[in-house]
């Protein structure tokens, strides 16, 4: 497993941070009922699944998202209107453990397509990344998403434990696509008057997502250090996919000063592994992040987990922003 557990107790990013969900399409969002159109309805519950939708989906599908901007998706709660509507769609696209509350919904709803995206790839344990929900660091604007990674020993870990698999799978290409063909092989099934289209626009996408993971499997073959530092352990698929490190900051809350001791941890590891570079979020405050660098003598850049598209993305959907991520990675790691 290419995710280091160097004793790191926890990640914390704050809700504004941990990018919500803009809606680009004018299918989507508050402007559209989740139900009851003369299209196929489709509720999504977070952007990546939104993008499938859409991209798959094409003309023939009204897609709704439950998660709005400047939501963090991890602590989504749902209103009794959103509940409701989700009964009347035509197919509901979910994430199982990524977002509890809809997990919840979507068992009491009798929807009668329902496309778990957990089931179309398969997840994996990188170092029990688990996420904490309902925890709040310092007021409603920075409510925080907790992602804990304990460290690993013989007491506290039985081979039975069971260890949170990591959700963020839409963050490698090969899975995404994996998780596509799934989408549309279900929209094929639900709605066969227009199984021709899905397929057509299912295979317009995994082929952009070919090249991209072909892009990030060249762009990043060659490269000076295959580190990289996050605070945000949202990258484990990504750098198992393309033979990289994730390192995330030790349990430091965005809006906190790093520990002497952590600078100086990180300062060795920076020597050590060539690293250059340390990530946040687009909607993170960068103190962190900064205070880091400076102390290190690293810069400071942006590495989106793409969970919502805001206005701050760099880019205006998945394959734009991926792209962005891309130059981002391939600039810290001195590709060749």
């Amino acid at each position: 497993m290419n995710v280091r557990r160097r004793n790191i107790s926890g990640i914390a990013v704050t809700a504004a941070a941990a990018l919500g969900l803009g809606t680009l399409s004018a299918c989507s969002g508050d402007s559209a009922a989740a139900g009851n159109t003369d299209k196929f309805d489709v509720v999504a519950s977070f952007y990546p699944m939104q993008y499938l939708a859409e991209q798959i989906g094409g003309d023939h599908v009204n897609v709704t998202t439950l998660t709005e901007p400047g939501q963090e998706p991890h602590d989504l709660e749902l209103s009794a209107k959103q509940t409701a509507q989700m009964g009347e769609a035509d197919a509901v696209l979910y994430l199982k453990s990524l977002q509890p509350a809809v997990d919840e919904a979507v068992g009491q709803s009798d929807v009668k397509t329902k496309i778990d995206a957990a089931t179309l790839t398969k997840l994996e344990d990188h170092g029990n990344v688990e996420h904490d929900h309902g925890h709040d660091h310092g007021g409603e604007e920075h409510a925080a998403e907790e992602h804990s990674e304990e460290a690993h020993s013989g007491e506290a870990h039985s081979e039975e434990e069971e260890h949170a698999l990591d959700p963020h799978v839409w963050l490698d290409p090969v899975k995404y696509a994996e998780i596509a063909e799934g989408v549309a092989g279900a929209f094929e099934k639900a709605d066969p008057d227009n199984a021709a289209d899905y397929r057509k626009n299912a295979d317009a996408l995994t082929k952009k997502l070919a090249d991209l993971n072909t892009a990030f499997k060249d762009g990043l073959a060659n490269t000076d250090t295959k580190v990289f530092f996050t605070n945000h352990a949202a990258f484990g698929y990504l750098a198992e996919r393309y033979g990289l490190t994730q390192e995330a900051i030790n349990g430091l809350d965005p809006e906190s000063e790093p520990s002497p001791a952590r600078i100086k941890e990180l300062q060795d590891e920076a020597k050590a592994d060539g690293v250059t570079t340390v990530f946040y979020e687009t909607l993170v405050s960068d103190k962190t992040a900064k205070t880091l660098a400076k102390d290190a003598g690293l810069k400071t850049d942006v590495l989106d987990p793409l969970e919502g598209i805001t206005e701050k993305s760099k880019g205006d959907d998945y394959i734009a922003v991926m792209e962005s991520n891309l130059k981002a990675l391939e600039a810290a790691l001195g590709a060749k």
